[in-house]
């Protein structure tokens, strides 16, 4: 029986390696250092590296199976992320409930259900657009838009590739084939 999960995956050092230099950049820019302005930007690289190795699961996927059992690929990814970030969000809300005045609770509790829904980026993008909220403190869980946006992806971009993938099996068979069996041009 061949190996499944993560057993079925080889280890990249290669690719962790970029992850690492990724994380790093992220939290030496939010320590302040004045000579990296721009590491923000492993966020970025941390999305194009989690949208090579999705893609590369699902086309894997494809090719062993002709096609992709999403209801698999949602749980897995539920599995994988949901348990450690609902900890985080309930520590931080018990951690905030204990810590912030009572002003701030209703705001974290909205943030924290936001955070909960991978919506965490649609709220932030609603609120910056409040004149009102301008000048409000940040929430301890904002950045969880990241999250939010990486499980968005892992929403859509499969049933896009289910969709394209139908549709080019649908064009392979309908195409007229030659005495071999291949498609003629």
């Amino acid at each position: 029986m061949p190996p499944t999960g993560l057993a079925a995956h080889r280890f990249r050092a290669d690719i962790q390696g970029i992850r690492a230099l990724a994380v790093l950049s992220v939290l030496l820019f939010h320590a302040g250092l004045p000579w990296l302005p721009g590491g923000y930007v492993g966020v970025d690289v941390f999305f194009v590296i989690s949208g090579f190795l999705i893609t590369g699961l699902l086309i894997k996927e494809i090719s062993r199976t002709g096609g992709v059992c999403l209801t698999d690929f949602y749980v897995r990814r539920v599995r994988r992320i949901l348990p450690a970030a609902l900890v985080v969000i309930a520590l931080t809300l018990a951690a905030g409930w204990a810590l912030l005045p009572l002003s701030r609770w209703e705001s974290l509790g909205w943030t924290g259900l936001w955070a909960a829904l991978s919506v965490s980026n649609w709220s932030l993008a609603a609120d910056s657009t409040d004149y009102f909220n301008a000048d409000a403190a940040p929430s301890p869980l904002q950045h969880y838009w990241s999250l939010g946006v990486e499980e968005q992806y892992y929403l859509v971009w499969p049933l896009l590739l289910v969709v394209f993938v139908a549709f080019a099996l649908r064009r392979r068979a309908a195409a007229p084939t030659g005495t071999d069996g291949r498609p003629r041009r």
